[in-house]
């Protein structure tokens, strides 16, 4: 069974971390670029930051800019989402996508109607003191 599935999330303080996880299943995320979205209470849908594990390329949101960092666990099958210096304004539901033949920065910009070829169901971050 094809599928991705997001853990880590939490209710965490200010300034505080967490670190997602999106472990992928029945398929290898080798040729696949990796996102991570978040879409918060009546807002759209975000690319917060996107991986492309065969050159290493990285895009991210300005917002989370030097505060959150996407990883890789080639043996896991699994990508990371390192998450530091939380603020409030972090709060969403965050979840991972696949897709192939597209660039990170192409995947993390898409419109928020645009649909990928793999997502996971979630997970919820809370950043509240």
């Amino acid at each position: 069974q094809v599928q991705l599935v997001e853990s880590g999330g939490g209710l965490v303080q200010p300034g505080e971390s967490l670190r997602l996880s999106c472990a992928a299943s029945g398929f290898t995320l080798d040729n696949y670029v990796i996102g991570w979205f978040r879409q918060a209470p009546g807002k759209e849908r975000e690319g917060v930051s996107c991986l492309y594990p065969g050159y290493g390329s990285t895009y991210y949101t300005d917002s989370v800019k030097g505060r959150f960092t996407i990883s890789r666990d080639n043996a896991k099958n699994t990508v990371y989402l390192q998450m530091n210096s939380l603020k409030p304004e972090d709060t969403a539901v965050y979840y991972c996508a696949a897709d192939k033949f597209i660039t990170v920065q192409a995947m993390c910009t898409m419109p928020p109607t645009f649909n990928y070829d793999y997502w996971g169901r979630g997970t919820q971050v809370t950043v509240s003191s």
